[in-house]
């Protein structure tokens, strides 16, 4: 299955669903840190909810950042994700691992820990929306839909997972289900919702089985005036760093470090934290820097 988000409205367009298919791009971060399981899962449950809660923003350009800080192994997650489909995203401790839980599944909640979750909406103009909440369990689902219904007041189901075996992701991605402000004090509706979503203990299973997601729309709120839209919009993987902005960030740094750099090192090495990309500066490079910096000095 490649990677996409669907949508789809529900209840005379009182319920709002949102799915979204993540294996690939989940995997593609595997690769690119070089991820344990366990954080493998923690990243993957991230990025998909970055794309989920990004989804419902209407400006060209709109972002929404999730930085999970915890006490636990994992150290922390941070992941940016565009109403674009794009996502990027990275974990401080990529070999951070523990015995499975209880239930024989990845321990995510026991790598993350206790902490807090940040949550940065950049709507393309004025000052971005931030907000903090505790971490409720560590599982990112849990701790995400959490904040949806103490921060923005919005009644919320989320589940997200992510499955991997020995050669890789094989599944990932989550469904969220919402009801909108107007109708948020209709407590059967919200019962409703509720329960049914309590009854879908896991996504990645029926990503398995070769469920799609129209056919789980349907499972969950086909008896409801489910209406899904017919636009399907790609999801992927995609980090916008570059050379060009590696030698502005090295510029940054002002003229001595730059000569100390060639002197000592001959040259720069500089990793993109969010792709894992290498980019080597040489001693050319960096001298250039320095001529620009004396120029701009003299004007």
């Amino acid at each position: 299955m490649v990677d996409r988000l669907i949508r789809a409205t529900a209840a005379d367009g009182s319920i709002r669903v949102v799915g979204a298919i993540t294996t690939k791009l989940t995997e593609e971060a595997r690769q690119r840190h070089k991820l344990s399981p366990d954080a493998t899962a923690a990243l993957g449950r991230t990025m998909t909810c970055g794309l989920l809660m990004a989804s419902s923003m209407k400006r060209p350009g709109s972002r929404v950042n999730l930085r999970v800080k915890g006490d636990g192994p994992l150290g922390g997650i941070l992941v940016d994700a565009g109403l674009d489909g794009t996502v990027r995203g990275y974990v401080h401790n990529p070999l951070a691992e523990l015995p499975k839980n209880a239930r024989g599944k990845l321990d995510v909640g026991g790598i993350v820990g206790k902490g807090f979750l940040y949550v940065v909406r950049d709507i393309g103009y004025g000052y971005p929306y931030s907000s903090t909440v505790e971490l409720v369990s560590g599982e990112i689902g849990e701790d995400v839909a959490y904040y949806l219904v103490t921060s923005e007041q919005t009644p919320s189901g989320l589940i997200v997972g992510v499955f991997v075996e020995e050669s890789g992701v094989t599944a990932a991605g989550g469904l969220l289900v919402q009801v909108l402000p107007k109708v948020s004090h209709d407590e059967a509706l919200v019962e409703t919702l509720e329960s049914r979503m309590a009854a879908l203990t896991d996504f990645t299973p029926l990503l398995q089985a070769g469920k799609s997601l129209n056919e789980i729309f349907q499972d969950i709120l086909g008896d409801m005036g489910l209406h899904i839209f017919p636009d399907t919009q790609m999801l992927r993987f995609h980090c916008g760093c570059s050379f060009d902005r590696v030698l502005g960030a090295l510029k940054l740094l002002g003229e001595s470090e730059l000569e100390d750099m060639i002197s000592k090192d001959n040259g720069a090495e500089a990793t993109c934290e969010f792709c894992g990309s290498v980019y080597q500066a040489s001693s050319e490079h960096l001298e250039q820097l320095i001529g620009e910096l004396q120029t701009e000095s003299l004007v």
